[in-house]
């Protein structure tokens, strides 16, 4: 089991919807064929993993998140070696919590016997109170009973713009992401704590301001949760959005990684199903882009950390180049 301190490189491809309808373009029902093409594409992200780690990404650090439902001989094969792994509880696609296999979510954790226990949650505080209020109790008695079980919590807190909010920033979704977004993360944690929600890792949107980072953090780890940490996600977005959010993040000590998917893998995977390169060079594409976030993020942080020793030194950056650092 990682420490809170350990960094953590996470690979989630535990994306079952986004492999079914936007990977593949199948609808209705998987036949057992498909599944199986579903499962044959993501031991190739597995694959990848495992070559990142020969090529030098430190295995203490690094991690795979993959469904049940796809990936069951990947999360066995991961535990058997010692990879930290995760495996989702939620139902894909929804809107709404709701969990992927019912009353029945204890016994498939267990079955699965993951490092962590994660979720995926559409979360804006000014949302229908109500439905918020459902989210909650159902992942309140997720969290109490992974602790009693004495197993992590992972949860990946999306916070959907509402209609009002687009509107209040002229429909622009980046200005959304900039200005409204952070602080209703903020928000969101507090009510989801407030409820009895307690993540060991909160996996977070990205934020272009050292400040908003700051600010989540100190969120996650208030009234005595000191050993509670954050890590990015990547949201599919482009690479040079997802470098920015990697070396603001690395710049704040709660947060010790990232959980970086689709930006990763996508593109091999779809050149690779056009037969447009081989499965070893999908493997290989994959590996590298892997390798590249895991490079961006020690490099800010070692950056950071020489910067912190210099302020401590007596010979500090100014105030304007060390917020100029944080937006690198």
């Amino acid at each position: 089991m990682p420490t809170p301190s350990s960094p953590l490189y996470m690979m989630p491809f535990d994306h079952r919807g986004s492999f079914e309808h936007g990977l593949f373009g199948w609808t209705g029902r998987l036949s057992p064929e498909q599944t199986a093409k579903i499962a044959a594409a993501k031991q190739i992200v597995y694959a990848a993993v495992w070559k990142a780690i020969a090529d030098g990404v430190p295995e203490r650090a690094a991690a795979v998140l993959v469904d049940e439902q796809f990936g069951r001989e990947l999360l066995a094969d991961a535990r058997a070696r010692g990879l930290t792994t995760a495996c989702p509880a939620e139902k894909t696609g929804e809107a709404e919590f709701q969990f992927e296999y019912g009353e029945d979510f204890a016994r498939h954790i267990e079955a699965m016997d993951p490092t962590y226990c994660k979720v995926l949650v559409r979360y804006n505080p000014q949302a229908d109170a109500a439905l918020n209020r459902r989210q909650a109790e159902r992942l309140r008695r997720l969290s109490e009973y992974l602790h009693r079980a004495g197993r992590s919590f992972l949860f990946e807190l999306l916070v959907p713009a509402e209609p009002a909010q687009l509107a209040q920033v002229g429909q622009d979704t980046t200005a959304y992401d900039l200005m409204l977004r952070p602080s209703l993360a903020v928000a969101a944690m507090r009510e989801l704590q407030d409820a009895g929600v307690e993540p060991d890792i909160w996996k977070l949107e990205g934020l272009a301001r050292r400040q908003d980072c700051l600010a989540v953090a100190e969120m996650a780890q208030r009234d005595g949760r000191s050993d509670v940490r954050c890590i990015v996600l990547g949201h599919h977005a482009e690479d040079a959005r997802v470098r920015g959010w990697l070396e603001v993040a690395a710049t704040v000590p709660a947060f010790i990684g990232f959980a970086v998917g689709r930006t990763t893998f996508w593109q091999p995977l779809q050149d690779l199903l056009a037969n447009r390169i081989a499965r070893d060079e999908a493997v290989t594409a994959i590996a590298r882009s892997y390798h590249g976030w895991v490079d961006t993020w020690e490099k800010a942080r070692r950056r950071h950390t020489r910067e912190v020793e210099i302020h401590s030194d007596g010979d500090a950056p100014g105030p304007a180049r060390a917020e100029q650092t944080s937006r690198r």
